[in-house]
């Protein structure tokens, strides 16, 4: 049988895939559980509004230092252990955040999870790319997108659901409690899940495994395809070590900076669009045009619902339409859809009219950036530098992550700008901040779609060479060789 008419066992790949991605699962449910929990945790600790920023926003000092140094653990222990100690990290943050006495316990224990969710955002992509088959690799990768959008789904309902008959004065003592413990049940799961799934073949090799890659590879597809895709592991990984110990180190340094622009980049700018201000202050932002907390919380389930379709639909696109495409589409989508909800806000519209262009939003983001960025910094970097390159490029992710949920709320309560742009001001800077991502991918970003991951750097580094010296670069086409 020829490779290329390989079968590939598709089940196995994505129920193992599905697994590494309740991480993403426990980040979306995390990301959306303090947006119901805020308000009356604030009242609770009689906080002020710079302190109720660094109450949804310490976490993220966590999850910066979570993927500094989940590189480094996963390409020494393993990317399967990694996860292992990612979930107990979830675990005693939920119950210590959910059973906190004083506002500086939870904070520490914020931070914790905060750590382990940054732990997890780095290496359950990178596992999923490690293992899926190149024709399958985008669908794979969305899976830790609809893990995570679907955790915050489920954690808005519950949010909900807790909120709907509940008085002020037990949300403000208990309520939050519950919402901040409720995720201790998902947490229990993805620790459980992680034990009955293979380390990556990919570190297997690196780790010298031959034998246990080889079975892995063999799950996945036949026996003489897996027999074939580990000795191209194997030849790349020698051609990496080579060119990295071969006395071309200034060399090295650029060729790493290459896929570090690429990865920052991309991780920057899916912070920029804003998306995490909807997902952490959706009902405080929603409450400027609806009037009760009870309805901003209704409408931002029904947000989230919308940002989960878009994952199902970019799911079907990015291993057919590629990756460039979706992201270019998403920064016009996104930014005419900021706009038009920006002037909403500014012309004082109330109510679901006053939203149309968040929902829009939410469904272009979700078909585009959400996703097709966790999948491209996830592959683009060299196997050699994949786990450290995606743990720089994620935590500047959450750096931009915690300066606009740090800002936000001083912006949302400033007097000035609430009266001169009826609470739209910061929707109008997230859309020049998508007008500029479309810059960005159409510069810099080379289509990925149906490239092996051993042909990765060769890709990268003729693209730059054409873009920077006009130079005809090597071109790359989809390989039939490798998964």
């Amino acid at each position: 049988m020829s490779v290329s008419q390989t079968r590939h066992n598709i089940a196995y790949v994505m129920g193992i895939c599905c697994v590494a991605a309740l991480g993403g699962l426990l980040l979306g449910y995390d990301s959306s559980v303090i947006s119901g929990a805020i308000e009356p945790l604030s009242h609770h600790y009689q906080l002020s509004p710079a302190e109720t920023g660094w109450a949804v926003s310490n976490v993220i000092i966590g999850c910066v230092v979570g993927c500094l140094i989940a590189g480094q653990i996963a390409d020494r222990y393993g990317r399967k252990k990694t996860l292992l100690v990612t979930a107990l990290l979830f675990v005693a943050s939920v119950a210590g955040t959910a059973l906190a006495p004083e506002f500086e316990i939870f904070v520490l224990f914020r931070m914790i999870g905060g750590l382990g969710i940054g732990m997890a955002s780095v290496v359950s992509p990178v596992y999923i790319a490690e293992v899926a088959p190149k024709d399958y690799r985008g669908r794979a990768m969305t899976m830790h997108m609809i893990c995570c959008v679907g955790g915050q789904v489920l954690v808005l309902l519950t949010n909900y659901l807790i909120v709907r008959d509940a008085t002020p004065a037990w949300l403000n003592d208990a309520g939050w409690r519950w919402m901040l413990g409720s995720a201790f049940v998902p947490c229990l799961l993805f620790f459980l899940f992680i034990s009955f799934i293979p380390e990556s073949p990919r570190w297997n090799v690196m780790a010298g495994h031959d034998d246990r890659a080889l079975k892995t590879l063999t799950r996945i597809s036949s026996a003489a395809h897996a027999e074939n895709v580990l000795r191209e592991i194997k030849t790349s990984l020698r051609s990496e070590t080579h060119a990295t110990h071969a006395n071309e180190r200034l060399r090295f340094n650029k060729r790493t900076l290459i896929f570090l622009v690429i990865g920052v980049g991309l991780a920057l700018f899916n912070q920029l669009t804003g998306i995490n201000v909807i997902q952490y202050f959706g009902p405080s932002l929603l409450r400027n045009v609806t009037g009760s907390m009870e309805e901003a919380m209704f409408m931002t389930i029904w947000l989230a619902v919308m940002q989960f379709v878009g994952v199902i639909v970019g799911m079907a696109l990015i291993d057919r339409v590629g990756r460039t495409r979706l992201l270019s589409v998403g920064s016009w989508g996104a930014a005419l859809c900021l706009i038009l909800t920006f002037i909403s806000f500014y012309s004082g519209m109330k109510g679901v009219a006053s939203v149309i262009g968040l929902f829009g939003f939410m469904f272009i983001f979700g078909a585009t950036w959400a996703q097709v960025v966790w999948t491209v910094i996830g592959e683009i970097f060299p196997t050699r530098l994949r786990a450290a390159g995606m743990g720089f490029s994620i935590s500047a992710m959450w750096t931009a992550n915690f300066l606009v949920s740090q800002s936000f709320p001083m912006m949302n309560e400033n007097p000035w700008l609430t009266a001169h742009f009826g609470g739209g001001f910061p929707l109008l800077i997230f859309a020049v901040c998508c007008l500029i991502s479309w810059w960005f991918v159409r510069k810099y970003l080379p289509e990925t779609k149906g490239v092996a991951l051993e042909n990765m750097e060769r890709l990268v580094l003729g693209h730059f060479a054409l873009t920077r010296r006009k130079e005809a670069p090597p071109v790359v086409q989809p390989d039939e060789k490798t998964s």
